[in-house]
């Protein structure tokens, strides 16, 4: 967890695997807030929405993603981005972001099996179009970024348990954001 400035809006990464709850977690912190102050930025529509990009090419999603990051950091956003983002890959991406942003960050890793990714790919709508072993070789063994502060989210863990940890966390560095949001009725 980095905290500088302290007025600057909170940047949140949230990594990990296939199926193991990234872009759950994102949306419902982004119910649980303020609507018009977060943003949340996935991966998946980065890349295959509005580039049609495949993983292997990722010729423009991290220079898309980076933009759009440090715009909605600048025009006073609570940043969420969410994805797979291997670290072999994405690593980089993450160090440059977390460097330029004078502001605290939260950086998680869902870190979930990959008998558990199975079990939670088989209940999606478009299981049987990915096959297991397509959605096995996108699998990476505890894929942290090892940056300071970034904090392990564990199988165990019930998406209300992420949630409510990644509130916390928001709370604990901001807390006027989880009071907006009181006063507004939500959380």
């Amino acid at each position: 967890m980095q905290t500088d400035s302290a007025d600057a809006p909170v940047l949140v990464i949230l990594r990990g695997n296939s199926s193991s709850g990234k872009s759950t977690v994102a949306r419902r912190v982004q119910r649980d807030l303020p609507g018009s102050k977060i943003a949340v930025i996935g991966q998946d529509h980065v890349r295959r929405d509005l580039l049609w990009e495949r993983e292997v090419e990722q010729r423009d999603t991290i220079g898309l993603i980076t933009a759009m990051a440090q715009h909605c950091l600048s025009i006073g956003h609570l940043t969420v981005v969410e994805g797979i983002f291997g670290s072999e890959r994405y690593g980089d991406m993450f160090a440059s972001l977390l460097n330029g942003h004078h502001g605290p960050s939260l950086v998680y890793y869902l870190d979930v099996s990959l008998a558990e990714t199975l079990r939670r790919h088989a209940r999606k709508s478009f299981a049987a179009d990915v096959p297991d072993a397509e959605v096995a070789s996108w699998y990476r063994e505890h894929d942290v970024l090892g940056v300071k502060g970034e904090v392990v989210l564990g199988e165990a863990l019930g998406e209300d348990e992420m949630v409510e940890r990644v509130l916390q966390d928001l709370a604990a560095v901001r807390p006027s954001t989880l009071a907006e949001n009181d006063s507004q009725g939500g959380h």
